[in-house]
């Protein structure tokens, strides 16, 4: 069942690339839009504080406790909220206007750093602090999280929104490249404080792209009217519709397994290769950086099939497994690049799907179920995963989430492969 995300903003008409130039036209053909534009600008500066805040906050927990489970434990209160309350607040975020819903979770995103750069910075920063500011967090992306991703199809229209959904990733990862590295240079110099402080003012930067917007240019759908019932219909509409389900599926097992690289990092980086923050900032570059790849590789391909999901899952599982039992530090570092490329083709390629096949009054609620099956897991793996870590070792840890990733990738791939598109 494919939703029709309402009239499209006024846009160029997409070309066929042709050439090295033409294909690097279609790469970026979303940025032709005004007020998406706006958008990915903001994402992109608030991105890079998010990332300084995410290496800040890990090598803060570590030096408060000195334990790899304290990482887990951090990670698992961050995202339970999404586990918990996900669904509702996609519901939040179909009934809101997403503009102004998005203009309030920035500001709050933006406090928490804030929040936590005074505590550090005056000395007085202990583990539950750390705790309580990444479970607020988690709780105020609850309804951030799905506005922000249903949001762009409302300022690119579904032309454009395989593209724009690619870029995002991009954006994202690209201050995914930055911000661990800026954050290294931070922690090292001056203090994990700087870092959360530096976060904060970050998030000045969505609400001033949001208020620049021109409002006549962004075509919301239709809003949902209050009623009974609406978790309950999407789960429905999600469970009987192949092209809904299968993707989410997919990216459940490879989130759940594969992505606790604050944990397994973290631990290679001190327990493996006796290393410091700037390492451990480097490594994070590293992923990001193919990851960045990947998501340019999705923005310039028109219909990846599902093959392409499944192959790229089963390349993530298998490289995973190989960078656990890498023996050097520089081959651990380039497996990473390619983790990272193989984990972003799979996300991106399964969001675009997801979003153009889900119906446009629904899409805050069926992102927000993408999200779940992505990160809601990692209450309970990141936890686990922590524990495995320090109990078992880091090596062991990182193999078990690829073995895992591996496996759940064959299976979900053998479904696919006998599902009717």
């Amino acid at each position: 069942m494919t939703g029709a995300p309402g009239p499209a903003p006024a846009s160029l008409p997409p070309r066929r690339a042709s050439g090295p130039s033409g294909r690097a036209a279609a790469a970026f053909g979303s940025l032709r839009i005004r007020n998406y534009r706006l958008f990915a600008a903001g994402q992109a500066v608030s991105h890079t504080g998010t990332w300084m805040q995410r290496i800040a906050q890990d090598w803060l927990v570590v030096e408060l406790t000195g334990s790899s489970a304290a990482v887990g434990v951090t990670i698992g209160l961050q995202y339970a909220p999404m586990l918990l309350l996900g669904l509702h607040g996609g519901l939040i975020a179909d009934r809101m206007p997403m503009r102004r819903l998005l203009l309030w979770t920035q500001t709050a995103l933006g406090a928490t750093g804030l929040g936590l750069a005074a505590l550090v910075l005056s000395g007085q920063a202990r583990p539950w602090h750390v705790y309580l500011m990444a479970a607020a967090l988690g709780l105020v992306s609850v309804a951030d999280a799905p506005a922000r991703q249903a949001f762009v199809a409302e300022l690119v229209g579904p032309e454009q929104l395989r593209n724009a959904v690619s870029l995002d990733a991009a954006v994202f990862q690209t201050a995914r490249l930055i911000g661990p590295a800026v954050a290294g240079v931070v922690i090292t110099a001056v203090g994990s404080g700087w870092a959360f402080l530096l976060n904060g003012l970050s998030y000045l930067a969505p609400p001033a792209a949001l208020l620049l917007m021109r409002t006549g240019e962004i075509h919301p759908a239709a809003r949902a009217p209050r009623g009974g019932g609406q978790v309950r219909a999407t789960l429905r509409q999600v469970a009987r519709d192949p092209g809904l389900l299968w993707p989410i599926v997919l990216v459940a097992f490879v989130g759940t397994f594969g992505f606790n690289f604050p944990v397994w990092l973290t631990a290679f980086t001190v327990q493996v290769f006796h290393t410091g923050s700037g390492v451990y900032g480097l490594l994070n570059s590293l992923l990001a950086a193919g990851a960045v790849a990947g998501a340019l590789w999705a923005a310039r391909s028109l219909a990846p099939p599902r093959r392409v999901l499944t192959m790229a899952a089963l390349l993530f599982g298998a490289l995973e497994t190989a960078a656990a039992l890498a023996p050097a530090l520089w081959l651990f570092a380039a497996l990473l690049v390619l983790v990272g490329t193989t984990g972003l083709v799979v996300t991106v390629t399964a969001n675009a799907h997801v979003q153009l096949t889900a119906d446009a009054a629904t899409r805050g609620r069926v992102m927000s179920l993408f999200k779940i099956a992505f990160m809601g897991g990692t209450p309970v793996t990141a936890p686990a995963v922590g524990w495995v870590t320090a109990a078992w070792g880091p090596r062991t840890g990182f193999l078990t989430g690829g073995l895992a990733s591996l496996a759940a990738a064959a299976g979900v791939g053998l479904v696919l492969s006998r599902t009717k598109a």
